[in-house]
């Protein structure tokens, strides 16, 4: 059975059904889901890149600021790192191996955990990280980790990290018509509309706008909830979430409307009923929403940075050392000047995406402090 039949099965029995789930299917079954399969999405070969596939560079500098973090919190012996949806683990190798190598202390103190729920990607994680799952330095989480609702509780000092999560979590969508359900008939899915639920204006009136004529727009609920559940799962440390996205009055002037989008072999598309399990389908992160979520799960919401001016300020300090240290000719510092300069510059990944830091049972003095908020004081 292809996963547009496991789709169009459910519709039979239960009728149209939300975008929400057919989302959740596309990406996320565990069979034929996009996230489930051996394929590589990642990278040049894949869909898409994210910023750990320019450069090892995003890592190390992201290792430099948990670092700083571990030091605001008091140099405690033992502190979790939890990273939300790890994907090959290409991140956590490049933090775990820069912060053994230059930041030995931190190191020791360190537990990488990993929250994964693809079956294709676990096994990619253990192979990469074999040597530090071997030391006991990194673990997988359980795969019901990464589900809504199954958040565990985490003991000691936390830092969470999420790269690019929150916009690949299923999102509803509605317009002046009502919440789109999705329907099936003669091979084909059919857009349907269904009257919008009360949870989904109350979103609208506080974090969002109401759709205008011919316009859609994203309710990212369940990101929402699980921010939330996040940011009640410890009791002392830092939420810290990077992706492309909006905030409210960003939609009040007219931008970030209807941002659904599919991703296959690096062309974006529009239209998510292409390929059902073999393209990403993502959506922009509602930034206004996000931070809601953490103080609601009692953390303070720190001034949202674009992702340029976050790892500018981490770098800065050392004229990016993280980046060049091992280049020995010319032709190769040329070479990762230019891969940096996509992690920072608007035309590459620097405006699009965002860093949200929240904090719990942290000065806030200490929190401004952090290298990587240096531009937020300006």
């Amino acid at each position: 059975m292809t996963l547009r039949e496991k789709i169009e099965q459910e519709i039979r029995t239960r009728g149209p059904i939300p975008f929400s789930r057919y989302m959740e299917m596309c990406l996320y079954d565990s069979e034929l889901g996009y996230y489930s399969r051996t394929a590589e999405q990642f990278g040049k070969a894949g869909d898409f890149y994210t910023s750990s596939d320019v450069h090892a560079v995003f890592g190390r500098l992201l290792a430099r600021q948990f670092e700083e973090m571990w030091r605001v919190l008091g140099s405690p012996e033992r502190l979790v790192l939890l990273e939300l949806g790890p994907g090959r683990g290409l991140f956590a190798q490049d933090v775990l191996d820069w912060s053994e190598k230059k930041f030995p202390e931190f190191f020791r103190a360190l537990h990488y955990a990993l929250a994964e729920s693809s079956p294709a990607l676990r096994q990619r994680i253990q192979k990469k990280l074999t040597r530090h799952f071997e030391t006991g330095r990194a673990s997988l989480r359980p795969p019901d980790v990464i589900r809504i609702g199954e958040i565990e509780s985490l003991s000691g000092p936390v830092i969470v990290f999420a790269n690019e999560f929150f916009d690949a979590l299923p999102v509803e969508v509605v317009s002046p018509e009502g919440e789109l359900r999705i329907d099936a008939h003669n091979g084909r899915f059919m857009e349907t509309w269904a009257p919008t639920s009360v949870e989904e204006l109350e979103f609208l009136d506080r974090y969002s706008i109401h759709p205008e004529d011919m316009e859609r727009i994203e309710v990212p609920l369940l990101a929402q909830q699980y921010m939330a559940r996040v940011a009640r799962s410890f009791e002392r440390g830092f939420v810290l979430a990077i992706d492309y996205g909006y905030t409210r009055e960003e939609q009040l002037a007219g931008r970030h409307r209807g941002t659904v989008a599919a991703f296959r072999q690096h062309s974006m598309s529009a239209d998510p009923y292409q390929a059902p399990g073999e393209q990403d389908i993502t959506a922009h992160v509602n930034f206004t929403a996000l931070a809601a979520a953490t103080e609601q799960g009692g953390m303070q919401a720190h001034k949202l940075l674009t992702q340029s001016q976050f790892l500018m300020g981490i770098g800065q300090a050392t004229e990016f050392a993280d980046a060049f240290e091992e280049c020995r000719l010319p032709q190769e510092r040329a070479k990762v000047a230019l891969q940096l300069k996509h992690l920072i510059t608007p035309a590459g990944m620097g405006e699009s995406f965002h860093g949200l830091l929240a904090s719990k049972k942290v000065d806030a003095q200490k929190v401004t402090e952090l290298s990587g908020m240096a531009f937020a004081k300006s």
